[in-house]
Order: structure tokens, then sequence, then C-alpha cells
């Protein structure tokens, strides 16, 4: 071996014994956040880093989302309440349907408590007359209950009526949260179920990708996690949030069958009626109702702006 090939040899394995411990990995690393829970209790949704705000670094769908807010707190009617108790809703509603001649665009189910009766609601109410054609039902429930309004929305004759579309959840930060569902616990799971869950029916036909004035898809997220902004009560602002930005209907009706107390109060929110057995103010009048509605129109106007930074579905082209 010549003083050269030494020289070379020589620098070819010190080269080698420096970068040993440097070989690129196969694996895939992720933070393993259910692990550092068995070992602090500390829940994984804690640590999703844009909780306050998910459309942070995206400053088009942030101008979306302020001039939408604009949109809706210019048409939304005066917010309107009706305390009712749970047993008297089905006759009260069959009146303002039948009498009062009112029906609704939107109409959301349900709340963030567990003792709710939305079955014997949902069995007895002629929905498919309350809720206009084209219209949107939202019906919000605990992971066990929701399983067992799904047997009903399978239903045949359901089915026909009304066609399930999205499922949305939205999920407390931890087992201290006013919103966790801990009286609707299995007691032979070995999971617990926080999150709440959500269906989301159609009446009549939409198509996502030509009806921009009745509907704006992807403007808001399918999963909402609590955040420390979110008011204590038996309804998050998300879940009015998620229907008014994906619907532009005027005519929002929420009916809630479950007494709350006043440790979790059914607020009032501009642009719906509240019925409740504990809502806050009880000052629902169908005839300044319709009056308001006729005024405002039945949806929202189409703004160029909002149309422009709206992410929409791809138009498909003709074959």
């Amino acid at each position: 071996m010549t003083p050269m090939e030494s020289y070379t040899t020589s620098k070819e394995s010190e080269h080698k014994s420096k970068h040993v411990n440097f070989k690129p990995s196969t694996g895939f690393h992720t933070n393993d956040y259910s692990n550092n829970y068995i070992h602090t209790g500390s829940m994984p949704q804690k640590h999703v880093t844009n909780i306050e705000n998910p459309v942070e670094g995206y400053p088009k769908l942030q101008k979306l989302f302020e001039e939408k807010d604009k949109q809706i707190s210019h048409y939304a009617t005066t917010p309107f309440g009706c305390k009712v108790e749970i047993d008297s809703m089905v006759p009260k509603l069959n009146s303002w349907i039948q009498k009062d001649n009112l029906n609704f665009d939107v109409v959301m189910i349900g709340c963030l408590t567990d003792n709710q009766f939305i079955y014997p609601l949902l069995t007895q109410l002629p929905l498919d007359r309350l809720v206009s054609k084209p219209g949107f039902l939202f019906i919000w429930a605990s992971a066990k209950k929701i399983n067992e309004l799904t047997k009903l929305l399978n239903n045949e004759l359901w089915a026909k009526k009304f066609r399930r579309s999205e499922e949305l959840v939205f999920v407390p930060i931890d087992k201290n949260s006013p919103f966790y569902p801990g009286l609707d616990q299995d007691d032979d799971t070995l999971l617990a179920k926080m999150q709440w869950h959500c269906w989301m029916c159609i009446t009549g036909t939409v198509r996502r990708s030509t009806d921009g004035h009745l509907i704006h898809c992807n403007v808001d997220t399918d999963l909402n996690i609590e955040t420390e902004k979110t008011r204590n009560g038996a309804v998050p602002s998300h879940l009015y949030r998620v229907a008014e930005n994906f619907s532009t209907a005027t005519r929002r009706l929420h009916i809630i069958p479950a007494r709350t107390g006043w440790e979790t109060p059914v607020r009032l929110r501009p642009g719906w009626v509240i019925m409740s057995p504990d809502v806050m103010l009880n000052n629902f009048d169908p005839a300044k109702y319709k009056k308001e509605i006729s005024r405002l129109g039945c949806n929202i106007p189409l703004k160029n702006e909002i149309e422009t930074l709206r992410p929409k579905s791809p138009i498909q082209k003709a074959s």
C-alpha cells in the first residue's frame, strides 16, 4: 500500500466513523399523546396548537370567516325564546304548523346535556311539515344516544323524508368540562366516550356544486374542540355557527327537549328561535317573527367577496 493509498483509506474510515450515527430513519415518528395521557392524565386534545383559531396562518379563510360573521349578523332576526315544558313541545309545534303556518329552513334538536328526550320528539313531531324543502335538520346527542338515533334515521320511511349528509363532532377539553357527558357512559366500556355527535340531514334536493344560494359548504370544520373562550351553557356557540355558516337560510329553530337548570343556562342567540323549558327569555310571537322574516328574506343574499373566498366543490367536466 502506497502512502497515498494509506492516506485515502484512513480518511474514508474517519469519514464513516463520524457519520455512523446519522443514518436516515425509515420509520415515521409522531408525538404520541395517547401515551402521554397514560403518564400525565393530560388529554390529547389539549395539545392541538390551533385550537383557539383554526384558520391561523390562512389569511383568505380568516377573511372569509370575518365576512361571513358580518353578513350573518346583518341578516339575523331578533333573538327569540319560547319557554315550553317538554310534554307541551309537540302540541305547541303542531299549533305553529297548523294555526300560524310556520315552518323553518334550519331546525336543530338537542344540546350538550345527557337527560334529553330526542327520540320521542322525533317520532311524534311532523318534522316533514316543520322543516321546509329544501331544509336542514341538525340532531345533537351523546355518542350512546346518537347510535340509538341512527337506527331511526336508517328507517326506510324516515330516509325518504330526510337524507343523512354529514356527521359533526364536538369534543370537550377534559373530564372537568361542563360539556363532559358523564351521565351517559356505559359501565362495561374500556374507553370513555367524550365526544358529542350531530347528524345533519337534508330535505329535498340540494347540490353542493350548483346550490350556492342555499348552502356554503367547506366554510366550517366538521370537528370542533372546546376552547378556553367557550362559555358555560347547554349550547356552545359553535353549534350555532356550524349551522349558520352551512346554510344561508334565516329561518332557524332550535328545540332543546331537556331540563338544563341554572348551572347550564340556555341563552338566546340572534337569528334563532330557541324552544326550551329553561330558556332565559320567553318573548316569541309568531306574527312578529313572520314580519321580521318578510323584511329580511328567507335567505341571506350572495356577496361577491364571500363567493370569491369560499372553497367550492370542483365542477365536473362533461364527458
